[in-house]
């Protein structure tokens, strides 16, 4: 497209002789505004066209970035909504839950086999208090 107009350009004239009138160079002028007035024309179609098949796909593309965004959120809470198994948790994965340190993970393990979550209070691991800050993300399958 560029091209095109450039060539327009250059076939109207657009570089000039200082040797010319100025009813001459008046003309020249005209001429190059229109001939760049009708090339200009007749490339508005394509540009209207090529303007609306950008839109459709910028549509598109912040409907996919949209997707992926939920993507993540889904992941991420798919994640979290999965519980520890505290009959096969390592000591790290233990260890991450919120108020339980190392020691107490290695304490977990050692009480192994728990036919529910709360037999970590029962057998005198964990207290009453941090049970209650990981009861929703332990499980014992």
């Amino acid at each position: 497209m560029a091209t095109v107009i450039a060539a327009s350009l250059a076939g109207c004239g657009l570089v000039q002789s200082d040797n010319q009138t100025d009813a001459q160079k008046r003309d020249n002028e005209r001429k190059t505004r229109d001939d760049v007035a009708k090339v200009t024309e007749k490339a508005k179609p394509e540009l209207q066209k090529a303007g609306e098949e950008l839109k459709e796909a910028a549509k598109t593309a912040a409907g996919q970035a949209k997707a992926a965004a939920q993507g993540v959120k889904d992941g991420w809470q798919r994640g979290r909504s999965r519980k520890l198994d505290l009959n096969s948790a390592n000591e790290s994965e233990l260890a991450a839950l919120p108020g339980i340190n190392r020691r107490e993970a290695r304490k977990i393990i050692a009480g192994r086999p728990y036919c529910a979550p709360h037999e970590v209070v029962e057998k005198g691991i964990v207290s009453d208090d941090k049970y209650s800050q990981i009861r929703d993300e332990v499980s014992a399958n």
